[in-house]
């Protein structure tokens, strides 16, 4: 396989992009429920589903962001307006999120760490589809994701926990490649 494969093509060419430089219009129905379908196509042994999704789109993005930032003004009751503002435009900049939430819980045949994989693996499901449908996208994790009060607040079970926050949108600047691994430093054969 060579480049002219589309999906190394695409594989190579993926990028995150930081939602502060994505903008619209983000997928529409059609693209999300693609985007999403084709997220949950993973390896998911016992098809237990251990993970679920949670989109903000619209308005709901600044009700995630005020959520966001009423829980970190609680924690930080003398922070500058400006940094309460950063916290609640968390999920505005990008006009689409998703979060993948992991419901890896005991079962008595799949252990809890094949589920958590399974969620990471729907998890860059969701970035390679979204990028193949030519969105930008950034699965981040910030504080909040691991905080239970912010967790309750999206309706998340005490059990469950975020995988992470799937930014999409438009790309309005060109991204530069990171430095990435030497493949000797990190491939033996056994």
């Amino acid at each position: 396989m060579t480049d002219t494969d589309p999906t190394i093509a695409l594989l190579r060419r993926r990028r995150s992009v930081p939602p502060m430089t994505m903008a619209g219009p983000g997928p529409t129905a059609d693209e999300m429920d693609t985007i999403l379908s084709l997220a949950a196509r993973v390896p998911d042994h016992g098809k237990l589903a251990p993970w679920r999704f949670i989109v903000f789109e619209g308005e709901a993005r600044a009700r995630a962001g005020a959520l966001i930032a009423a829980v970190y003004a609680a924690d930080n009751p003398g922070a500058p307006a400006n940094r309460i503002e950063l916290e609640t435009r968390r999920l505005q900049h990008a006009p689409a999120v998703v979060a993948v939430v992991s419901r890896a819980a005991p079962h008595v045949k799949i252990p809890e760490w094949e589920q958590l994989m399974s969620a990471g693996a729907a998890s860059m499901n969701l970035v390679v589809a979204a990028n193949a449908l030519g969105f930008a996208t950034a699965w981040l994790t910030e504080w909040y994701n691991y905080d239970a009060r912010v967790a309750e607040a999206f309706g998340l079970a005490p059990h469950e926990k975020l995988a992470g926050f799937v930014h999409i949108g438009r790309p309005t600047v060109a991204v530069e490649d990171r430095v990435r691994p030497v493949m000797a430093d990190i491939v033996s054969r056994f």
